[in-house]
């Protein structure tokens, strides 16, 4: 982590944890006439006052009618106010994005390179398929496992490179569980469609939920924590960010804060290890 950056920039990160019905809209990615989910996201967000740069970052694309019980949208922002207000807001005119939660993080992360997985949720009337829960279950150990899944995939899959895929299969109750680091478009539908017909086609939309996102390690630490039972001399408030210590401190006092060449915060560092200092106005 660059104690540097931190320090210089005025951006933090935010991850969004979102939520959404499939059937409320045309697509994911914003398209010209269509309704879709980045793009509800992102009028809302603008329509708060909240800005960014890089654009919008997700943690997957769902496709068109599949909802999401748990996706992440991410920027990059000079935003710094409170988050559970910005949560609560938002909800209050979104047009069916709703936002579950908002993390602070390090800024200008690439996000889907710290995913470490995703799953999906296939909720399948069982009055639909001939097959018995035994038969479900083995199609199910079949089709699991690493290897080159372009053959439940679309032509635009196939013209991917990469076509290996580690995924794991199983059948619970009335849905199939797909859990993996990536999946190839359509994969799941196709997969679904396999389990429950014989058939290498695309199962209907409306049936399949991203269920939730698994973050990696790296993304779990750059995530802002606040820190609280540390009462100290002109510090607004701490939060923590892996191993370093963010003091706020309201403009006018960061010289008294510091302390004459330094000395306040270099008795602060034996104590609390690398330090970065933040004003607020």
């Amino acid at each position: 982590m660059d104690i540097r950056s931190l320090e210089k920039s005025k951006k933090f990160g935010y991850l969004f944890f979102v939520s959404y019905s499939g059937k409320s809209f045309d697509c994911f990615d914003e398209m010209k006439g269509k309704k879709s989910v980045k793009g509800s996201f992102k009028d809302t967000l603008l329509g708060l006052g909240i800005t960014w740069s890089k654009g919008i970052q997700q943690a997957g694309r769902t496709d068109a009618g599949v909802s999401a019980d748990e996706n992440l949208f991410y920027i990059s922002s000079n935003f710094n106010g409170d988050l559970e207000k910005l949560r609560d807001d938002f909800n209050k005119v979104s047009q069916g994005v709703k936002v579950l939660k908002i993390e602070k993080t390090l800024s200008d992360l690439v996000i889907p390179d710290l995913i470490k997985g995703r799953e999906y949720h296939y909720f399948y009337p069982k009055s639909k398929t001939n097959r018995s829960k035994d038969e479900l279950e083995q199609v199910c150990i079949e089709i699991s496992g690493t290897y080159d899944v372009s053959e439940f995939t679309d032509y635009k899959g196939k013209l991917l490179k990469e076509k290996v895929r580690s995924v794991e299969v199983g059948y619970e109750g009335e849905k199939l569980i797909f859990k993996g680091n990536s999946f190839m478009p359509k994969q799941v539908r196709i997969m679904s469609g396999y389990v429950f017909s014989g058939e290498k086609k695309i199962f209907p939309a409306k049936y399949l939920v991203l269920h939730k996102v698994v973050l990696s390690d790296e993304l779990e630490n750059s995530i802002f924590e606040r820190v609280s039972g540390i009462d100290i001399e002109n510090v607004v408030k701490i939060e923590k960010v892996g191993d370093i210590h963010i003091f706020y401190v309201l403009k006018e006092k960061k010289g008294e804060f510091i302390g004459k060449r330094g000395k306040n915060i270099k008795k602060l560092r034996k104590e609390y290890g690398d330090i970065v200092v933040r004003t607020i106005d």
